[in-house]
């Protein structure tokens, strides 16, 4: 299950070179960690299955997120402002 990024758009402050600090760019993981997550296991309720499958499906979004994407959103939006 592929995800769209997380927005790392909100409001923040940025290094003196445009790039998101640490810190900023482990709570953007983290937000899109969580909205895969809970979208997969959301999803995998819809379908009929139960909470240990529910769970293995969370999991592999997580495992399926595409963390290249939203290092690229990140720093285009680091670029932009």
């Amino acid at each position: 299950m592929k995800t769209s990024p997380f927005s790392v758009s909100s409001a923040r402050q940025c290094t003196a070179d445009g790039a998101l600090r640490p810190e900023q760019l482990a709570e953007a993981v983290r937000g899109a960690c969580l909205q895969a997550a809970i979208a997969a296991y959301e999803a995998a309720g819809s379908q009929g299955l139960c909470a240990e499958g529910r769970w293995e499906v969370a999991v592999g979004a997580l495992r399926a997120l595409d963390l290249h994407a939203l290092l690229e959103a990140g720093e285009a939006s680091s670029s932009s402002t």
